[in-house]
């Protein structure tokens, strides 16, 4: 049923002909950001990382919604030409969403497409300067491009949001290849 839908969406633009504006959610990350930079250890840390899932992840309206939801499910399948078929109709649809292009960008990170993923991870940062997950992503795709001191430098100002981050260690990884360079 649920694969239907999505068909009916991509099939059917005029059924959502223009986004809304997504949710505004700062005041209530900034808080979550400052409650990670404080928390006393990696579990609390992680607990608080997963609540921000919560309002990265709320899309404009519920077609936009069902797109974010049907990409993500897809790419949990392994569906990824699936998935990037709902997160390039998300996109087209809200270009001003974040999340869509954070997702979209992870998809093609999964497929090692990491050049295509790096514009949509720019474009999610430019909309979402404080998007922790897109930032540990840029980070990642340009460690995968060979781009160390850049990605040193992201994953910095990840870890400045986020100093819990898993990826905290690939830090010490970067700096010594930047080292040797």
């Amino acid at each position: 049923m649920r694969y239907a839908i999505f068909a009916l969406c991509l099939a059917s633009p005029t059924l959502a002909e223009t986004c809304p504006e997504a949710p505004d959610h700062s005041e209530a990350l900034a808080a979550l950001i400052a409650a990670v930079q404080n928390a006393p250890n990696e579990m609390e840390a992680r607990r608080i990382s997963n609540d921000m899932w919560k309002f990265w992840a709320d899309a404009p309206d519920s077609y936009a919604q069902e797109l974010l939801d049907e990409g993500m499910s897809r790419r949990e399948s392994y569906d990824y030409a699936g998935a990037a078929k709902a997160l390039d109709a998300l996109v087209d649809y809200c270009p001003d969403y974040a999340e869509g292009y954070n997702q979209r960008a992870f998809v093609n990170f999964l497929r090692q497409d990491y050049r295509a993923a790096l514009p949509d991870l720019e474009r999610a940062i430019e909309l979402s300067p404080r998007h922790i997950a897109a930032l540990t992503g840029q980070a990642l795709t340009l460690a995968a491009l060979d781009r160390t001191g850049e990605a040193a430098l992201v994953l910095r100002a990840a870890l400045a949001l986020n100093p819990w981050l898993s990826e905290r260690h690939l830090l010490t990884v970067l700096e010594k290849v930047e080292e040797e360079l």
